[in-house]
């Protein structure tokens, strides 16, 4: 039989709400008040802190103070220099952004406005802990004290690359500063991870390890392979989401963050979910120093989504006016990490107006000297990494062939 007045089936393509020349619209974020978020025990399970992946943990609130159970007992010298780092970290991206569209380098990719995350949680985790980072966590290895001109040398792909041109100019690496290599590939870095956690807690290690992706890596399949075997061995890691509203191109969500959070993800896995506002330098290092006390005490993993905004291009081969509102990121309603953290200083009394433009002096010297520096050992196409290097850090003893192609090339 005809079957009748069955209404059409319509396929939901989610949109974003504003579109270049349109008005910027964050209305979708709600917002709650500062200290409103309860702290819960650290070895609650995650049955018992589900509000906690649909609330945002905030702890400044508008006129810089902290507030609510999360506000961490940081000391002015902790503040000053995470501020200090963060606004280094911004001064580097500028500069090197720069370098690119004069052509000294091929490519590069900035965070700003996401400065708090990285800084604030190199400050939670001790130093040894491992890093598995995404590409604009450069503010962790300039909080642990990688050298600004080795960096450079490698976004200029010259002669004093620490990384010979193996890498990408901005997928660094550090063994020594615990800092994983930056993988190309979008989320690889969360099963890296959780196998080195597990390795770790295997061999009675007292390091954890910690992963960044974006939201848009979400959708990929190795977020969920981590997250089984993270839940099922309750691996000692700190699984961190930063939601910068855009992966490349695409809102969030097309990444299925239009109707829930990125953060409740977790819960389905067993494992506990925070929900921070990632502009918060505070609320990042508290929600942070949390998760990784969980996993020190062996009680497993902690899935973080910091909540932030990309306020510049995905990268220097993206034009972001070609999808979003050019005043967008002037509109994002979370302000700025650097100005928020300065207002709590200047709040306390430990800082003014002239200590901030003092400082923003210091790092733009400080970035231009390094590169100037840098620019010596070589820029793009000029003074590359010695060729013979080719063979070297591929295997322990070099086979027969490849002495014999050494040979063949004259080195």
């Amino acid at each position: 039989m005809a079957r009748r007045n069955v209404r059409p089936l319509s396929l939901h393509i989610p949109q974003p709400l504003a579109r270049p020349g349109e008005a910027p619209d964050f209305s979708w974020l709600d917002i709650p008040p500062a200290g409103q978020a309860r702290q819960p025990a650290v070895e609650a399970p995650a049955a018992k802190m589900r509000d906690l992946a649909f609330d945002l943990i905030r702890v400044m609130d508008e006129d810089g103070c902290a507030v609510g159970p999360w506000a961490p007992r940081l000391g002015a010298e902790a503040l000053i220099g995470g501020l200090r780092t963060m606004v280094l970290t911004r001064a580097y991206d500028e500069r090197m952004f720069r370098a690119q569209r004069q052509g000294k380098t091929s490519f590069y990719m900035k965070c700003t406005g996401e400065e708090a995350i990285s800084v604030a949680q190199a400050l939670a985790f001790d130093r040894e802990d491992m890093a598995f980072p995404t590409y604009r966590q450069q503010g962790l290895l300039i909080a642990r004290g990688y050298p600004l001109v080795q960096m450079m040398c490698q976004v200029l792909s010259n002669a004093g690359d620490p990384l010979k041109g193996r890498q990408l100019p901005v997928l660094y690496s550090s063994r020594e500063h615990a800092f994983f290599s930056i993988s190309g590939n979008l989320g690889t870095q969360f099963s890296q991870a959780v196998g080195w956690a597990m390795a770790a807690a295997y061999k009675g290690d007292d390091r954890i390890a910690a992963a960044w992706i974006g939201e848009g890596s979400t959708a990929e399949g190795d977020f969920h392979y981590a997250l089984t075997l993270a839940s099922v061995y309750r691996a000692p890691v700190v699984l961190n989401v930063v939601n910068n509203q855009w992966a490349i191109s695409s809102f969030h969500g097309l990444a299925n963050g239009e109707h829930v959070t990125f953060a409740a993800r977790g819960l389905g896995y067993g494992v506990p979910a925070l929900r921070v506002d990632g502009n918060d330098f505070l609320a990042v290092y508290a929600a942070t120093a949390w998760a990784a006390e969980r996993a020190r005490a062996n009680l497993g993993p902690t899935l973080i989504e910091f909540v932030t905004y990309r306020a510049q291009s995905h990268s220097s081969s993206d034009d972001p006016t070609r999808y979003r509102p050019a005043d967008e990121p002037g509109a994002w309603p979370l302000g700025d990490p650097i100005a928020r953290l300065a207002r709590h200083l200047e709040q306390r009394g430990e800082w003014s107006a002239k200590d901030q433009t003092a400082l923003e002096t210091q790092a733009a010297d400080q970035v231009r000297a390094t590169l100037k520096e840098a620019e010596a050992a070589g820029v793009l196409g000029h003074d590359g990494p010695d060729a013979a290097t080719m063979f070297e850090d591929v295997y322990k003893d070099l086979p027969w062939h490849l002495r014999a192609q050494r040979r063949e090339a004259g080195f």
